[in-house]
Order: C-alpha cells, then structure tokens, then sequence
C-alpha cells in the first residue's frame, strides 16, 4: 500500500467519523459536518494550540485554564493546568510558551509543552491593566510582528473613563510587559485576527444595550496595517445602525471630548445583540475555494433582547476586490427561544478543520470537509 493510498483511508476513517458524531442538532451547509469531540470542558472559551498540537482552553466564570491533551486522538485527555485565576479567558501560544490574560494580570509558562501538569510555573508579564471586571475579561493573539494584542472593555454599558485604555485595543510587549493604545471607541471585542495578505486586523465589537431590540449594530471593525495614529471607532459617541448610518448615543453625542474627532465606520455591521465573539479567519485548504481566507466569527446570542438572536457561527467571505459578504455558517444551538449552547470561539486547526468552543454546553466542536473525501 503507497503512502497516498494509505492517506486516503485515514481521510476517509476521519469523515466517517466525524459524520457518525454529528450532533443532529446544528445544521452547517452543504459538503461540512459538524462532530463534538469526546471530552468536556466546562466553560470553555478562547482556545489555542500549542507546538506540539496540545489545546489550550481558557475559561471566565470557571476561573480555570485547561489543558486538553492529544485532542484528536483516542487518548485524549483534559487536565485543569491552572485554577483560581480572575477570568482567565484569553490564551494565546508565542512560539513555545503560553500567555494566560486574566481581568489585569497577562501571565507566561514558558515551555508550555514541558509542563503540562496542574500549576506550571508561571510569570507576571503584566499587572497593572484596569481591575474592573465589567467587560475586563480579555481575548488574546499573538500578531505577525511577535507582539501580544489584547482589548480593554468599557467598565460598563455606556460611559466615559478617565482612563484612556478602556474601550481600546492594546499591544503589549511580551517581553517588557509595556503597551500602548493602537484603536480607541471599541466599547467591548472578545475577538480579533490579522487579514492574510493585507495583515489588517479585523475586530469584533459589541454595541451597547438599552437602545432596543435592533440598534446599535455589532460590529467587525477593520485596524489597517499601515496605521500611524490610533484610529477612533465611535464609543461612546456615536453608534452604528443596520441601514448604515450613525446615531449619536443619547447621553454622550454632543460631548464636548466628541468634537473634531473623526470616526471609522465598520467594515460589517451585524445584527444588535447578536455578542460577536472570536473570530479567525481561515488559512487552510481543507474548504472549498470561497471560504479560502474566509473570516469565521462566533455569535455567543443575546441575553436582553424581546426575542433572542446569535448562538451561531457566522462567516465573512470576500470577493475580488475585498468586499466582504457576511451569512451564518453553523446554527441550530437556538431552538425557539432557548439555546441549548452559545458558541464563543473559533479555531483553525493545521489539518485545515475549524474548532468551535462552547462556554454553555463545556464541549468543543470540530467542524471539517466532507466533500473532498466524497471524492476518493
């Protein structure tokens, strides 16, 4: 038997697999299947591989930081790596070592793959971010340029800060532990990734509430890669609407701090409420051609609108000339008006799969091709 030969089974093993584990529940669109894979993680969110293909989960209300140990394989296993931790759900890997955000503190384990056990030893990149744990859990990635980046939520649904990093996206220095401002008026993003080709980074924002069921819009914001000056994004001045127009907040759009300052629209405005999440895009060949460098965003789903929306994952394709077209891709987690599970992150796999994490139902999905695999 050749090697190819011998791919092609295990390919095909693989689709039989992941059909036979399809959860009948969720619907993904034709030539996809959907499979939960065979351990729990209790309040699962961001979530990130490391050199030696171990997932890392981190988590909010849990407090914990988990590790999932060969997590395509029968002898998968889920160990708690860290515990006690305030919202730990940021977790990102810089070439061998694991960085941990928490509401103020960024922590390291170096060497990640040589301590996976309970309580690695760890260092303090930072402590000094904001305490307030309003909209203070945090997402993390590393960027191209081998620096952190992380948001800094609004300490609340609409106000004004003394302190200029809130409602911002930071970089951050891994080695330094220093960090600087690069967009301001991003009231809260859990997501965020670099565009390939252009490295542009493209922002998830969730609008304020009590304006109603459909106002203001998330939003996918778009940071471009030759920025000299942080941009502005519009909170807590101005919002975003579906028919894409602004509206001035009621309480601070005629502010005084409003003035002269010139804001950026969204590159996509997604339904309000909806709690756009994390999002990656797409960088593997396992998908058909138009979801090449396609931009998967989770929809974690409301949780005070008259009639619930979300708790599904959507997609951003682009045509030739950039522009994004902007459809669900996964749903079925909201079944009337109960969800069942509330989607929160989105990863790229190097098989060229997608992995989806659920802080509500503690599982993580795996989503993959079964069109090539038809073909063999």
């Amino acid at each position: 038997m050749n090697k190819l030969t011998f791919l092609a089974i295990l390919a095909a093993l693989a689709g039989a697999l992941t059909a036979a584990n399809a959860d009948p529940r969720l619907t993904t669109p034709p030539g996809f299947a959907i499979q939960t894979l065979p351990f729990s993680v209790p309040n699962a969110r961001q979530m990130a591989l490391t050199k030696n293909g171990h997932l890392i989960v981190g988590t909010r209300k849990a407090g914990k930081v988990y590790a999932v140990l060969e997590p395509f394989t029968a002898n998968a296993r889920v160990i708690t790596l860290l515990k006690g931790l305030n919202m730990p759900s940021g977790i990102a890997v810089l070439g061998s070592d694991l960085y941990i955000a928490a509401v103020s503190t960024v922590y390291k384990v170096a060497d990640v793959d040589q301590q996976l056990t309970s309580n690695p030893r760890t260092t303090v990149v930072t402590n000094s971010l904001p305490k307030e744990r309003q909209h203070g859990w945090k997402y993390l990635k590393a960027g191209p340029d081998g620096q952190l980046y992380l948001p800094v939520g609004a300490p609340c649904n609409i106000c004004l800060s003394d302190d200029p990093r809130f409602a911002t996206m930071l970089r951050l220095d891994p080695n330094s532990g220093e960090t600087d401002i690069i967009a301001h008026g991003i009231r809260n993003s859990v997501g965020f990734d670099w565009q390939p080709g252009s490295n542009d980074l493209w922002v998830s924002n969730n609008g304020r509430d009590m304006m109603g069921d459909d106002i203001p819009s998330d939003e996918l914001n778009v940071i471009p890669a030759d920025t000299k000056k942080a941009p502005h994004y519009g909170y807590p001045f101005i919002h975003s609407a579906p028919d894409g127009s602004r509206i001035k907040d009621p309480k601070f759009g005629d502010h005084p701090d409003a003035q002269g300052l010139a804001f950026v629209d969204p590159a996509v405005r997604v339904q309000a409420h909806a709690a756009v999440l994390g999002m990656s895009f797409y960088r593997g060949e396992q998908f058909p051609a138009p979801f090449s460098n396609a931009l998967f965003v989770a929809e974690h789903g409301s949780w005070n609108r008259s009639k619930k929306v979300g708790y599904q994952v959507s997609v951003a394709t682009f045509d030739s000339a950039g522009k994004p077209t902007y459809q669900p891709f996964i749903t079925g987690w909201l079944e009337g008006q109960k969800a069942w599970g509330r989607p929160n992150d989105v990863l790229p796999t190097p098989d060229g799969g997608l992995l989806v994490s659920d802080d509500k139902a503690g599982v993580i999905y795996r989503v993959s091709a079964t069109k090539p695999l038809a073909a063999l």
